[in-house]
């Protein structure tokens, strides 16, 4: 079929060449965002829950029907910017973040804050899902792989000092001020984004906005069995993370009686996973992403184990929970880019149809599995444990079935260009 004739866009500021190591940080601070808008609320769950009057386990709602949302929007960016290119998208869902942020910050009564956060999730969605189809625009394999650890280094330093950063906001103002700093993040990165970032998509890659094509396009992305293992099983192992994230501050404040300690225990959690994609920047060309994420994932397994032999016994303190909750999502930080890379390979000339159809899958999957988890908290770590633990063996069993039952393959060869370009 003929390539569609080139459809205008809005034009492009003059600018000097972006280079990779800009890239990445826009893409990484793109993607932070969403974790700013998470994170940033979890001190001031118990301040929000009293002032909105917010029974118990509802209180983390305000974070569900967020990431819900976000997975359930992101089938529509990626398509929109397979025909219109990536900077329109994106820039739109730049400018609904920033709008819903503040329409939070005066949100009268909860039931209101709750159907906003559920638009921001839905209409903010390209924010996450556009970023990896940019950087499949110009990578792939391994050195894309490598690429999406460096975001994830600089993304994850988002979630393991915005809780501090919401408790420093909670001592000059209420919970309402979070919404607003969220909007003057999204101010900045937006007019980072408008100034430097040029389109990527060429004309010849351009998609028709057409049902038959979108349904296509995304039908390939989540069809191929080499893909399928990875887009599910992540979905599983990200479900439990979700599941902590939601119960983490009932289970640090509560159950372990460390509330004063909460944005420190948090961000020793997410620290961990920034240093794995760190590691993993340096390691996986070299040894591959297969065997990086194939090895991190038994590990998991063997440390979600030990978690459970502690959430049973009568007494677990705070120093059992948090070392191996922090190893756990340390590995986490080997499997995300690598299993994401793996998935985004062979979908070079529909790479925004594939990171929305992906996006979708794991970000629902991920957000109603870890709503599940958050709203089963007892009191206790049990929960979360036996989660993690059979999270990470149905995820082996699919990663299983996508490699044909042979794990630790060779480093993948690059797929579309082969070398960063200053763009």
């Amino acid at each position: 079929m003929a390539a569609p004739a080139p459809v205008s866009t809005p034009s492009t500021p003059a600018r000097s060449k972006l280079g990779e190591t800009e890239l990445i940080w826009m893409m990484a601070m793109l993607m932070a965002l969403q974790a700013f808008g998470i994170d940033a609320m979890l001190p001031a769950l118990d301040e929000m829950a009293l002032a909105l009057s917010v029974d118990g386990n509802d209180r983390q709602f305000v974070i569900g029907v967020y990431l819900l949302t976000a997975g359930i929007g992101a089938l529509v960016p990626g398509s929109l910017a397979d025909r219109f290119g990536r900077r329109p998208i994106l820039l739109a869902s730049i400018a609904v973040y920033i709008a819903l942020s503040l329409a939070s910050a005066v949100a009268p009564d909860y039931d209101t804050l709750i159907a906003i956060r559920a638009a921001q999730g839905f209409f903010g969605a390209g924010i996450v899902a556009i970023p990896p189809a940019i950087i499949r625009d110009r990578v792939g394999g391994d050195k894309m792989a490598r690429m999406m650890s460096l975001i994830f280094v600089i993304f994850l330093m988002v979630p393991a000092i915005a809780p501090s950063i919401g408790e420093v906001i909670l001592l000059i103002g209420d919970w309402r001020m979070i919404f607003a700093a969220m909007a003057v993040q999204g101010i900045l990165v937006g007019c980072w984004v408008y100034f430097r970032l040029p389109e990527s998509l060429t004309d010849e890659n351009r998609q028709e906005i057409r049902p038959k094509v979108i349904a296509a396009n995304m039908g390939r992305a989540l069809s191929l069995p080499s893909v399928i293992g990875y887009v599910f099983g992540s979905s599983l192992v990200f479900g439990a993370l979700f599941g902590f994230i939601n119960s983490s501050q009932q289970l640090i404040t509560d159950t372990f009686d460390a509330g004063r300690v909460f944005p420190i225990v948090f961000g020793i959690c997410a620290g961990s996973m920034a240093l794995a994609s760190w590691s993993n920047s340096r390691i996986v060309e070299r040894f591959g992403a297969r065997r990086v994420s194939h090895t991190a994932l038994f590990a998991f397994i063997a440390v979600a184990a030990c978690q459970i032999y502690f959430a049973f016994q009568p007494e677990q303190n705070l120093w059992q929970f948090v070392p191996l909750m922090a190893v756990n999502m340390m590995l986490l930080g080997f499997i995300g880019s690598n299993f994401g890379a793996i998935a985004m390979n062979p979908f070079f000339s529909i790479a925004g149809a594939a990171s929305s159809a992906h996006g979708f899958v794991r970000m629902t999957t991920a957000s109603v599995l870890g709503g599940a988890i958050g709203y089963a908290f007892d009191g206790t770590a049990r929960p979360l444990a036996l989660s993690l633990f059979a999270a990470g063996i149905a995820c082996l069993v699919m990663v299983l079935f996508s490699e044909k039952g042979k794990l630790f393959g060779p480093p993948d060869a690059d797929m579309g260009p082969t070398k960063m370009k200053n763009i």
